[in-house]
């Protein structure tokens, strides 16, 4: 169904669980006519699964609002009947910077310095610099992508970690998932950006952990379940490595009397590396981009293949 608006045919486009100023605004700037589901072709979910709608068959596209899809895959909701893309790329320039920023705030002792303050002799000893490091980026999609060169500017080095082992543009060397064992003694820092999946669950384990230098830090910006927090919690104890700065934790969020938070060591952020009061904003012009590409029945960004995780 083609609706006429402003003299073009426009596509119909509903915004679910509510409309959105900005995802609207993206909406009607491609063209496309804001409508009730029953009478869309296009479905732009700003949700969870929880909640999910019954889809009409006239729905040929998806849209959600994240690029971690796991909660749909086992809500059931995704099918085949239709395209559904995810968020995949889509927040990695806003990501990376969190992972930068978590990264040197843990090297230069910035958390210690805000909760002790001038306690020169004790910070002093500690700081340690980004400049002549070599920094694993596990998961080197667009997170980790964005990420790269932003490491390089501060005179680290890169080695990418992905599945297929393709060279990513940027890192000094590439390598996948299962050589993995052979690479965690060689790197000083790891940077998670990879999605959570069944070979993704707990990848940072006590062996990795053993296996790391005892100067190194570990963000994580992906998911909680990709490290084993029992065994993160020993290693930071014995101080068989240096600190962690989480994002994501696991379970999420952590209890009150949580152990991450009593370690001098730890840094945790809220899962705000992509901030919720600016998603929309920052969703928004791909919502436009892709809707365009509908209409013109081109290849739509960051389509979610049948059976995938992410």
């Amino acid at each position: 169904m083609l609706i006429a608006y402003r003299g073009v045919m426009s596509i119909p486009v509903c915004v679910l669980p509510q409309n959105d100023p900005h995802i609207d605004d993206a909406v009607t700037s491609a063209d496309g006519e804001l409508v009730d589901l029953d009478q869309a072709r296009v479905l732009a979910w700003l949700g969870g699964p929880d909640g999910f709608p019954e889809l009409p068959d006239a729905v040929e596209w998806v849209a959600l609002p994240s690029a971690g899809i796991e909660g749909f895959m086992r809500a059931g909701v995704i099918d085949d009947k239709r395209i559904w893309t995810n968020a995949s790329g889509f927040y990695a320039d806003n990501v990376a910077e969190h992972a930068l920023a978590l990264l040197l705030a843990g090297l230069r002792q910035i958390h210690t310095a805000a909760r002790t303050r001038w306690d020169k002799k004790r910070i002093d000893t500690s700081v340690r610099s980004l400049h002549g490091s070599t920094v694993m980026v596990l998961g080197a999609g667009g997170i980790g992508k964005a990420l790269i060169p932003r490491l390089s500017a501060c005179g680290a080095t890169a080695l990418a970690v992905n599945h297929s082992g393709r060279h990513v543009d940027g890192a000094q060397e590439t390598v996948t998932w299962k050589d993995l064992a052979d690479v965690w003694a060689r790197v000083d820092h790891v940077v998670i950006a990879a999605p959570a999946t069944e070979e993704t669950h707990h990848i940072l384990d006590a062996d990795a952990l053993a296996a790391l230098p005892d100067h190194a830090w570990i963000v994580n910006i992906a998911r909680g379940t990709l490290i084993d927090q029992p065994a993160l919690i020993d290693a930071l104890r014995a101080g068989t490595i240096a600190g962690a700065a989480l994002d994501v934790t696991d379970p999420e969020p952590p209890a009150d009397d949580d152990p991450l938070f009593s370690l001098d060591n730890v840094i945790v952020t809220p899962h705000v590396a992509n901030p919720s009061s600016t998603l929309t904003e920052n969703l928004a012009p791909w919502i436009a981009e892709n809707l365009r590409r509908f209409a013109g029945r081109e290849q739509l960004l960051s389509v979610v293949e049948p059976g995938s995780a992410y």
